[in-house]
């Protein structure tokens, strides 16, 4: 069981910045990866930005060159800067941390997929 404790998010004018926070905690395991997912009002969660275990980023082209995706050493702590921002940005940003192990299962292996409770960003034009 891994608990996922978002901050950050916020209300603020078109071109501004914002800096979310995640931080896991509890029996986390196995290989993983942690990313930052959107809801827009009356869309879709799709996928801002991720980072792998070993530090290697994927961005949204909507987020490439505007958005950082960052995690804190070995910590299993990630952070999202967010420069530039647009009304379309706006939407409720959660957390997400996938995880891998191995299983003495048909497959060899299992997948373990957690979400926080999401932090709402309102950017105004």
């Amino acid at each position: 069981q891994v608990q996922l404790v978002e901050s950050g998010g916020g209300l603020v004018q078109l071109g501004g910045s914002l800096r979310l926070s995640c931080a896991a905690s509890g029996s986390t395991f196995g290989v993983y990866n942690m990313g930052w997912y959107r809801q827009s009002p009356g869309g879709q969660r799709e996928l801002v930005a991720e980072i792998t275990q070993g530090g290697i980023p994927n961005y949204a082209d909507s987020a490439e060159g505007r958005f950082t995706i960052s995690k804190d050493g070995a910590k299993e702590t990630i952070h999202l800067q967010m420069n530039n921002l647009k009304p379309e940005d706006t939407g409720i940003y959660y957390c997400r941390y996938g995880a891998v192990v191995p299983s003495p299962g048909p497959s060899g292996i299992r997948k373990f997929e957690y979400w926080g409770q999401g932090t709402q960003v309102t950017v105004s034009s």
